[in-house]
């Protein structure tokens, strides 16, 4: 068995030019893969690209829209073509939505933002690479949802009904494509606070919660969502990313059709 647990795989992140889909980018290169990340913002992929590159990596890039439907399999059939196919693929896409209004406040718009727009991703990339998928050489779709679709916590309904979505998607979706040698997992982390993630798509996400309650973002998440956690602690970068590249390898060839929970035992199913 070689040292690498990514060596010789294809692997496609979607939303590689964020916090989460840079780190798994890294990871994956240092394991082995052949890596390219797609996203929307064309500085945030070179970032990835450059740190790769410092540390001698190589990883390609393309400015991608994933709500774009025929712009992604486009994009899946030339990464396909250049490189015999595709081994993995994981969608780390982020959009932007509501936390905090209870549902006297909350806009229709505002509830389905979140529910259309990470199930809208997620059906895109996951039709477009999966055709590219299976057979003799074992494919791996790998999925991120939140601990919203089990918190039982007042105003994140369409937070919660879009986790418990892509976790819906992601098990029937292994069921679709067992047949075909293509193993489907989700991953579940909490709120990530080390590194970029507290100050960008996190921040963001928190700023208006963590004004009211007189906090930056970064004392929201350890001194709150910390706490709630059995570990007392949030799950790092580096943990979601190494996560990730253990259920991509054929070491966890036996998974499929699961969540990984990385909640830090804020769920402890």
């Amino acid at each position: 068995m070689s040292g690498l647990l990514l060596e010789n795989k294809n692997a496609v992140v979607y939303g590689g030019g964020g916090a989460i889909g840079g780190a798994i980018a890294r990871v994956f290169v240092r394991e082995g893969a052949h890596v390219f990340v797609a996203g929307r913002t064309r500085a945030r992929l070179d970032a990835v690209a450059d740190d790769i590159a410092a540390t001698g990596g190589t990883v390609e890039t393309a400015q991608v829209d994933v709500l774009d439907e025929a712009a992604v399999e486009k994009h899946a059939d030339d990464v396909a073509a250049a490189a015999g196919g595709i081994d993995v693929a994981v969608n780390a896409v982020s959009v932007m939505h509501d936390q905090g209004t209870m549902l006297a406040d909350l806009s229709l718009e505002e509830f389905m933002r979140p529910i259309d727009g990470f199930l809208r991703t997620l059906f895109i990339t996951s039709k477009a690479v999966a055709r590219h998928m299976g057979g003799e050489r074992p494919g791996v779709i790998l999925t991120l949802s939140e601990p919203g679709s089990k918190l039982a916590v007042g105003g994140i309904l369409g937070h919660a009904v879009s986790a418990a979505g892509k976790e819906a998607f992601s098990r029937v979706l292994a069921a679709e494509l067992a047949p075909r040698n293509v193993r489907v997992i989700g991953i579940r982390p909490h709120a990530v606070v080390d590194g970029p993630a507290a100050g960008s798509y996190t921040g963001e996400l928190f700023e208006r919660i963590a004004a009211g309650a007189g906090q930056s973002v970064q004392e929201l998440l350890e001194n709150g969502m910390a706490q709630g956690t059995l570990l007392k602690r949030l799950p790092t970068l580096s943990e979601i990313a190494e996560t990730a590249a253990f259920l991509a390898s054929d070491r966890a060839g036996s998974m499929t059709g699961t969540i990984a929970n990385l909640s830090g035992g804020a769920l402890v199913d």
